[in-house]
């Protein structure tokens, strides 16, 4: 019974394949962000079309730390490609807490496997948490993008708005769930989650 739980080479494929899909989506919706007024939009878009590839690895997810390790992936690639370390901290803490969600459903739980999403998503305000807590760092290392750009999002990103980027993470990684699940019917069925 142990070594149905522990994680073989298939697991780390999916995690890898399905950590790689999510980086690629995340990646080609950042390129908003350039836009100032879409940067905090992107709490609304990754979760949204994420949702959909991310229903589909929850339907090969069936033993705990697959989630929470994709979710360290994504994190670190985050960091890595210059968002500073909290995006990794919240991929660590909001893996593992997504993982539990999903284990409480018994990895079979249409309920849970949404609200575990939902949950997950929460990782992406990792990369805003430099906008509220040092602002001066974060727009010292854009000054590139012009002042035009650093007076724009400076405005933008209020600190009143750090509550609200955590809650539309939750509530379109939610809704994502939902269309990657309407979109992925069969594919539930087939792996038992309902």
């Amino acid at each position: 019974m142990k070594n149905e739980n522990k994680l073989k080479g298939k697991d780390l494929i999916n995690i890898g394949i399905y950590a790689a899909i999510y980086c690629v989506i995340m990646t080609c919706i950042a390129m908003l962000g350039y836009i100032p007024i879409m940067m905090p939009l992107l709490a609304v878009f990754c979760p949204l079309v994420g949702g959909i590839p991310m229903m589909l690895f929850y339907t090969k997810t069936k033993k705990f730390g697959m989630i929470t390790i994709m979710s360290v992936i994504i994190g670190i690639y985050l960091w890595v490609t210059g968002m500073g370390i909290w995006p990794a901290i919240f991929g660590v803490v909001f893996g593992f807490l997504a993982d539990l969600v999903a284990k409480s459903g018994g990895f079979q739980s249409a309920a849970k496997t949404v609200l575990s999403h939902g949950v997950l998503c929460v990782m992406l305000f990792g990369n805003f948490l430099p906008l509220y807590i040092d602002r001066e760092g974060y727009f010292a290392s854009r000054q590139e993008f012009g002042q035009e750009y650093i007076d724009t999002l400076g405005n933008i990103m209020q600190p009143w708005t750090a509550p609200v980027i955590i809650i539309a993470s939750f509530v379109f990684g939610v809704l994502g769930a939902f269309l990657g699940k309407a979109l992925l019917k069969k594919h539930f069925v087939k792996a038992g989650i309902v």
